[in-house]
């Protein structure tokens, strides 16, 4: 971590609580809590694993739950690399085998919940290393013609990229955030945290090659849209709908085409449910493993 960074209070203690793990040549910040079955949280572009800790005091009294600030994001290494999604994967799949899971739910988020859509690929190919028993999705772009970028997405998506980056400061970046919250604005603390977790490590210049991802979706985008459609997992869509990114043609496209599996709409909401409204998210989520998922992880 850059030790010229000085950290929120908050921020301090998410990182006192987690641990690193090296591997691949890099140094990977995660963190574990509670007992129970597994369940696996993957965060995403361009905040870090910070984004759960509302949900986390619930999660961790049923689940032993993990988390993953995944490279390039976060505390994590922020290298400047070809970033693949597909190494994301890996990662995943190579911290639960550190770990001794062999078998997990997961919750996935934006950037994340394409992972997890190459996480459930795998095994519906029968090449998962871990077996996946259910499968949550908040606001992502799981399907990239419902996807809508802002524009500086496109930019840095761009030839331009890695001029633009290096000139993002705060201000800019929190009003970004505020463009894609719903009703209930950023908080201060989420506002500077977020900032903090993605400019640590000088993490602006890894942000053109991580954006590239929005390229990887539509290399693999009809093998991850077979990952939801062929999955014999429980699986669901918890969206908040007021999201310019991802809201409402996110919900109609996962509506017409993959009407088998339910989808939860939090009016009011915008890009961020599991920060702007983590009761409702984990109702959401409770009621989708009480019919969905059964006993196992509801006692």
């Amino acid at each position: 971590m850059d030790s010229q960074t000085q950290l929120i209070p908050e921020l301090q203690h998410w990182h006192s609580q987690g641990q690193y793990w090296s591997w691949q040549g890099h140094r990977w910040f995660y963190g574990e809590q509670g007992q129970g079955p597994a369940l696996v949280l993957i965060h995403g572009f361009p905040s870090a694993c910070w984004d759960w800790q509302y949900l986390l005091p619930t999660l961790n009294q049923r689940f032993r739950v993990v988390y993953l600030d995944m490279l390039g994001f976060g505390f994590s290494d922020k290298p400047v690399v070809a970033y693949d999604l597909c190494q994301q994967a890996d990662a995943f799949e190579a911290l639960c085998q550190q770990l001794g899971i062999e078998e997990a739910h997961l919750i996935a988020h934006d950037y994340g919940d394409s992972v997890a859509q190459e996480l459930l690929a795998r095994q519906n190919g029968g090449e998962a290393k871990v077996r996946w028993r259910s499968a949550a999705l908040l606001n992502g772009g799981l399907f990239p013609d419902a996807h809508q970028p802002l524009l500086i997405q496109k930019l840095l998506a761009s030839g331009i990229g890695p001029y633009i980056a290096p000139l993002i400061g705060e201000a800019a970046f929190r009003r970004s955030l505020n463009k894609i919250w719903g009703k209930q604005p950023p908080s201060e603390t989420e506002l500077t945290g977020l900032w903090q977790l993605m400019s640590v490590n000088q993490g602006q210049r890894a942000l053109p090659y991580l954006i590239r991802y929005m390229h990887q979706r539509r290399v693999h985008q009809q093998r991850w849209f077979d990952a939801l459609d062929q999955s014999q997992i429980p699986i669901t869509l918890i969206d908040g709908v007021d999201d310019p990114i991802s809201g409402h043609s996110l919900v109609n496209y996962f509506a017409d085409h993959l009407p088998q599996h339910p989808i939860v709409r939090l009016n009011g909401v915008g890009h961020y449910p599991q920060l702007e409204a983590p009761e409702r998210v984990l109702d959401a989520l409770n009621q989708f493993w009480d019919t969905a998922v059964g006993a196992e992880v509801t006692e």
